[in-house]
């Protein structure tokens, strides 16, 4: 009897051990899982033009006040479409999934199924285009900071198609911004641009009367990598200054160049020639040039955005076709020490396999094809060297001061104790 209850003891000990590596295993993933930085990133490659702005624009960068609302709109090439399925996800301040419930930051279902779809119509490519507008009706939002949209098929949670970030915001402090040339100490007054930044809080916002620490961010464009958190330098009065440091510094660059895939009967602007074979349609630009030794010339371009658009037809959601753009950059020889990337919305800003040009040694040129959806794009060719998170406009771009880069500030904060980072408040400026 006594053998029997050992070894009864030692199965039941067994078993408890597996349940508890079960569980371990299962938080190490979770916090594995909240403790990742969301990007946007398209996880399928049938995932096309994917577009999240303000609803009541339905273009420029995603952030809205706490009473707006957004719109999501995207292409799947699939012939038959899919029934999908959204959820809403707040963040802290470095886009972490911070665990708040859904309660606590939106009055509504924070998921939910998306139900506008409308297929592509007398287009060489087929494609499903589906659109959200969210929160849904009588929703909102709760709680500002930092947000990401997740939209999965309803038939699995777990394979995530696309992540989009956007941001909500409240106005609790007034920035000041500072744009003109760089002190000598920190960059070149001639390609370079300075940034600084002064904090005040509101009269009257929760923030009024209160010593208050900010987390500052400033973003040139949309460029990711040109996303810094900025060191606090004292104060001026009131007013919180983040000034005369190197973060605050930041290279010109070129004007982005752009082309027109709006009109496939004819070539647009630095569209070269435009061919239909095998079902598919491509369209080859000009050559792109070596900027970085030529004088600066001002003209407008998106700044790295784009906008789906279609000659003589009524609807361009569904009635522009996709084509296979061609890519080139003429050099004698390639450049060692990095790679070169076309960045821009058409490549979510994103330094990787598919924003990244080859070395053709038989043209003697970089070359990338793309599969883009008709309309305007506008991109930069940045050079990315070995091991560096942030690419640099001067290899082939060149860098001046007179470019008009947007520059973006946002203002985060969490109160001690608090469950989330606030993000009490935003300015863009553009360079002029």
């Amino acid at each position: 009897m006594v053998t029997n209850f050992r070894k009864l003891d030692f199965y039941s000990y067994i078993c408890i051990m597996k349940r508890i590596m079960t569980i371990i295993c299962f938080l190490a993933s979770a916090a594995l899982a909240f403790s990742q930085i969301a990007s946007d990133t398209n996880y399928n490659d049938d995932v096309k033009t994917v577009v999240l702005a303000p609803l009541e624009t339905k273009m420029g960068d995603a952030y809205s006040d706490n009473g707006g609302a957004f719109t999501l709109t995207f292409d799947i090439l699939w012939p038959q479409p899919y029934h999908l399925r959204y959820r809403i996800r707040h963040c802290d301040s470095e886009w972490r999934p911070d665990g708040l419930e859904e309660s606590e930051f939106l009055s509504g279902p924070s998921e939910g199924s998306i139900d506008d779809y409308l297929s592509s119509f007398t287009t060489r490519r087929e494609y499903i285009h589906y659109s959200l507008d969210f929160p849904s009706q009588y929703s909102y939002f709760t709680a500002s900071g930092n947000y990401i949209i997740e939209v999965y098929p309803e038939t699995s949670t777990d394979s995530i198609l696309l992540v989009r970030r956007f941001r909500v915001y409240e106005e609790a402090v007034d920035i000041d911004l500072e744009l003109g040339k760089p002190s000598g100490a920190y960059g070149n007054i001639n390609r370079d641009q300075q940034v600084n930044v002064g904090v005040t809080p509101r009269r009257g916002s929760f923030l009024a009367n209160q010593n208050s620490y900010y987390k500052v961010c400033i973003q040139q464009n949309r460029r990711e990598d040109l996303c810094r958190w900025l060191d606090f330098s004292g104060y001026g009065g009131t007013t919180m200054r983040y000034e005369w440091s190197d973060k605050n510094v930041f290279a010109g660059g070129n004007h982005f160049r752009y082309f027109d895939l709006s009109n496939l009967w004819a070539a647009m602007y630095h569209v070269q020639r435009i061919e239909q074979w095998g079902g598919e349609t491509f369209a080859f630009l000009q050559p792109d040039e070596d900027r970085s030794r030529k004088p600066y010339t001002q003209y407008n371009s998106l700044n790295g955005g784009m906008k789906v658009n279609i000659r003589e037809r009524e609807n361009p959601d569904i009635e522009a076709d996709y084509v296979w753009v061609n890519f080139s950059l003429p050099m004698e020889r390639p450049l060692l020490g990095g790679s070169i990337h076309i960045i821009g919305d058409l490549t979510q800003w994103r330094y990787d396999d598919a924003s990244r040009m080859e070395w053709n040694a038989q043209y003697k040129a970089y070359t990338k094809r793309m599969l883009l959806k008709q309309g305007y794009y506008s991109y930069q060719l940045l050079f990315l060297p070995a091991g560096s998170p942030e690419g640099l406009t001067a290899t082939i771009e060149g860098d001046h001061y007179a470019m008009p880069n947007a520059y973006s500030v946002y203002v985060y904060y969490r109160s001690p104790g608090a469950p989330y980072d606030r993000l009490v408040g935003i300015r863009r400026e553009v360079f002029r």
